[in-house]
């Protein structure tokens, strides 16, 4: 397993890290997974041996359920992990059960200590960004908790751009604690991210922690064109997520991906995760597996080795359209090009013949 240094912290972490949204299963993540504890043992002892060193989980999976049976599963075991956790979504009915309060951030932080049996988490991120709250007071928040020592090291999660850049502007301005990291969705079929995410991460020294690699399911090979997915796998339930723009475009990813995989005696899950850890700005992969056999298959995508012609076919049928002012930087920007974006914009002058 290769470890990378984690934002501008001197945090190493591998680059696959284990999700947890498949433990518990109660209040509609049962669709996902409704791993227990025992089993979750056993699949965290399956990580630990293949060097993965991050688990990450988050208050909401399950309302609380997910954190409970990870606790259960690291007994004993805390202190050869990092743990990660997230904090922002609504856990009651309450007007301030939810948000990035300073109210609600302190109380589930210590609602999240004790359900995983542990005094501190090694990293700490807000779910989502809370337009209502002022991000002044939500790093404040955070703040406290790293001075308080219940939290090592914090971070974001769903953020823009711009949202990434006003949090770390007010860090710097009020001499608060600064996120390290930013968790994003971003698959073959889902390259949003480079617009202006992945960018921001890499100008900023931010690691970036991608969940959901394979889509939710989407990218394992099991969603194909014309074929019934069973009921068993995630998308063949009422999972609303991902959201898919052009359906015809995500089969023909998919295609790619089996085609290659099955060139190399591998499954498309194997092929999307290879490709995307070598993504320029990723630092880790988050793999949130069902069971033993799903875990130990994404584990195998960090010895596959893809060729130059294989890595470049998948880059093209999943190319992100030149937006504006991409496509206009592409065009004309090129005599002083931006290195936290270059290696994106590339992309866009090929699909614009430049």
């Amino acid at each position: 397993m290769e470890y990378r240094q984690l934002g501008h912290s001197g945090l190493k972490v591998s680059k696959l890290v284990m999700g947890t949204l498949t433990l518990g299963g109660r209040a509609g993540f049962e669709q996902a997974g409704n791993i227990d504890a025992t089993q979750a043992r056993r699949m965290l002892d399956i990580a630990l041996d293949h060097g993965v060193n991050l688990v990450d989980t988050a208050n909401m999976y399950s309302m609380g359920l997910a954190e409970e049976v990870l606790g259960k599963a690291l007994q004993g075991k805390r202190d050869e992990i990092l743990l990660a956790s997230k904090v922002r979504t609504p856990m009651g009915e309450g007007p301030n059960d939810g948000g990035a309060s300073r109210y609600h951030i302190i109380r589930e932080c210590e609602n999240s200590l004790r359900r995983l049996n542990t005094d501190h988490l090694d990293l700490y991120q807000l779910h989502q960004w809370d337009g209502e709250t002022p991000i002044e007071e939500s790093l404040a928040a955070l703040d406290h908790l790293v001075q308080s020592g219940k939290v090592r090291y914090v971070g974001t999660s769903n953020y823009n751009g711009w949202q990434m850049m006003k949090a770390m502007a007010a860090a710097r301005e009020h001499a608060l604690v600064r996120p390290i990291s930013q968790q994003i969705y971003y698959t073959p079929e889902s390259r949003e991210a480079e617009y202006e995410i992945l960018p921001v991460g890499r100008d900023q020294g931010l690691g970036t922690l991608v969940w959901s690699p394979l889509g939710e399911g989407l990218l394992s090979g099991q969603v194909r064109r014309d074929k019934q997915v069973s009921s068993d796998h995630r998308q063949g339930t009422d999972w609303p997520e991902p959201y898919v723009h052009d359906w015809q475009r995500a089969y023909d990813i998919i295609d790619t991906l089996v085609e290659i995989g099955d060139g190399q005696g591998v499954s498309a899950a194997r092929v999307a995760l290879a490709w995307l850890n070598d993504r320029p700005g990723v630092t880790s992969l988050i793999v949130g597996a069902r069971n033993e056999d799903h875990l130990e298959d994404n584990l195998a995508s960090m010895e596959l080795k893809l060729s130059e012609e294989e890595i470049n076919r998948i880059e093209e049928v999943t190319r992100p359209v030149p937006i504006y002012p991409y496509w206009h930087r592409a065009m004309n920007g090129t005599d002083r090009p931006e290195p936290a974006d270059e290696p994106f914009m590339k992309g866009f002058r090929k699909t614009m013949g430049l």
